[in-house]
Formats: structure tokens, sequence, C-alpha cells
């Protein structure tokens, strides 16, 4: 049973430049403009008409971004939730002029290592991320620990909890490796297990349909679980909408400041139709927008996503922004 028919989250692409170069993405990889405040402030206007609740605005590295400051604040003004994950490469100085401004901030950390972690992504930048903590947190923000689970730093767990996370009273979202285009891996069936049983601990968040997801192998063509083109918004740094997905891409449609009328009109909506249905869909388990997809339809995905959704809403406060909704 479908709940919500109207898309509630819009992942807008910034930039695809990053200042990383992580082994498992390859957004970097690719060439890339930024988006100009006039096409934010249009396209903010016409989310919120089109139902949107909460914008991620996401990269490449979203603080590269000269303006972010006030592509947030044109957020902000509309009403919409706002999520940011970064690198924390910039957050040091920026982090004060980004102040009260998200209401999801994300470091990304992948080992309790120093050297692990720089390794990982390909630059330096585990110092960065213990600075950024301790800026954020002495500016009343409360980020989030963004911790990609892969098998080889599973084990790893306990000691980014123990020495990152509960001493900075910081949320640890369990963010399980999804493959695309070949790049990233697979979690076996003990590595799922294990993170399902962190996922119970305090100030740890995992939504537990992911799990589920990947234990049914992912989603399929047949009985499709994914509701991305219907649920989310994909904007590119060249002002188009991209659809059913950024990692499909099939096709995008520039949005010449008229996104309503172009995400309702029949070509869009031909294509929205197709969702989870094309054949690169089956087996996908991509978290960004299978999390969306839980969301809005009772079934059992559902069912598993609502207790770790309430748990993060209760720790984060975000329930209460939701309330308006």
């Amino acid at each position: 049973m479908r709940l919500v028919s109207d898309p509630v989250l819009c992942n807008y692409y910034l930039t695809y430049r990053c200042n990383a170069t992580c082994g498992f993405c390859d957004i970097w990889e690719r060439p890339s403009p930024y988006v100009t405040l006039e096409h934010v402030r249009n396209n903010m206007r016409d989310l919120k008409a089109l139902g949107v609740k909460v914008v991620d605005f996401t990269g490449g590295e979203p603080l590269l971004h000269r303006q972010l400051d006030q592509i947030l604040r044109e957020a902000k003004s509309v009403g919409m939730i706002t999520t940011v994950t970064t690198n924390a490469l910039l957050y040091p100085k920026y982090g004060e002029g980004l102040r009260g401004l998200v209401d999801m901030l994300h470091f990304s950390l992948d080992s309790p290592v120093r050297e692990e972690h720089d390794q990982s992504r390909g630059v330096k930048c585990f110092d960065k991320v213990m600075e950024s903590i301790a800026l954020a947190r002495s500016l009343g923000e409360r980020p989030d620990i963004l911790f990609t689970v892969f098998e080889s730093n599973i084990h790893q767990i306990r000691q980014v909890w123990e020495e990152i996370c509960l001493p900075n009273d910081l949320v640890l979202i369990l963010n399980p490796v999804f493959e695309y285009n070949a790049v990233g891996s697979q979690l076996s069936p003990q590595a799922l297990r294990e993170i399902t049983r962190w996922g119970k601990q305090k100030n740890v968040y995992l939504n537990d349909a992911f799990v589920q997801l990947r234990l049914d192998g992912g989603n399929h063509v047949s009985d499709p679980i994914c509701k991305a083109a219907s649920t989310t918004l994909v904007i590119s740094p060249e002002n188009k909408l991209v659809l059913p997905c950024y990692h499909l891409g099939l096709k995008e449609f520039p949005i010449e400041d008229n996104l309503r009328a172009l995400y309702r009109s029949a070509e869009v909506q031909q294509l929205v139709a197709l969702e989870g249905r094309l054949p690169a869909c089956e087996g996908c388990a991509i978290n960004c927008y299978m999390q969306p997809s839980f969301a809005v339809e009772m079934n059992k995905y559902w069912w598993k996503a609502l207790p770790s959704t309430l748990k993060y809403n209760r720790m984060k406060g975000t329930w209460k922004q939701m309330l308006r909704f």
C-alpha cells in the first residue's frame, strides 16, 4: 500500500568534483561545473511545490562550493530539512559559516586508524575529521559519523564507537557498502548479522531494511522495492533532472527554471513508471535511493526500517521537524 505519492527527497549534486579519491566511489572522476545560486533558488521553490521535505546537498564534496552557506539558507527559507555529508577536509575552514544551517551533518570516517582511513580516501583527512568534530561540538552542532562498512573494517566498529562517538555523544551511522558500475563490494551474511547486532547499540543507527534487502538479493524487477524516481528528485551540477537515479542516469532533462512542470511532464512520468523495473535495476541495493523507497510503501521493508528510523529521529531530535509535515 502506497502511503506517500509525492517525492520526499532531493539529492542535489552541487558538483561532482571532490578533493578525495575514494576507491569505492567514481563520482570524483567526472568533470563538473558548480550549481548556481539562481538555479538553486528557483529549484527550491518548485521542490517545495512538488512536496519534497528533505534536500541532501551532495557531490563530489559539497564543501567545495563556495556558496554552500547561501545555498543552505535558500533551502531553509522554504522549510526544507537539510543534509550534508563531507570528508571534513574543508569543515574547519567553513564550519562556522554553516552553523545552524545543516539539520543532518555527516562526517565520513572509514577507520579509527589514521593511516587506513587516509589510504581509503586517497588523501590525508583523518586529522581533519577529528578537528572537525571538535569544532562542530564547540559550535553547538552534533554531527554524525558515517562509517561505510566493508568486510575489511567491520571489526573496527567497536573502536570508532567507543573512542570517537560515545565520548562526543555522536551518532554512528553504519552505511553498508553497495556496488554499482563494478565499484564497491558485497557484504557476507555473517557481516550483515554482525552489523545488525551493532545497530541495536546506544548511539548507533543502522537501517535494518538495508540488511533485509541484501539478504533478499537486492531489488527485483519482477516485484520492485525501488521507488527511486517517484520518491527522489536528482538534480545535477548542470541543472538537469536525472532519471531514474544518479547511478543509472538513463536520461537528463534540462530544468530551465521550470522543475515542477518538467517533473510532471509525460516524458518524465513515463520514466518514473519504470523505476525498479529496468534491467540494470536487478539486484540493486543502493542505500541513498532505497532508504526513501522504504518510507513510502507499507511492506516488510517499511516495517524493518521503522524501528531504526524512529531511533535515529529520537537520538537527533529531528522528529520535531517531521511533525510539521
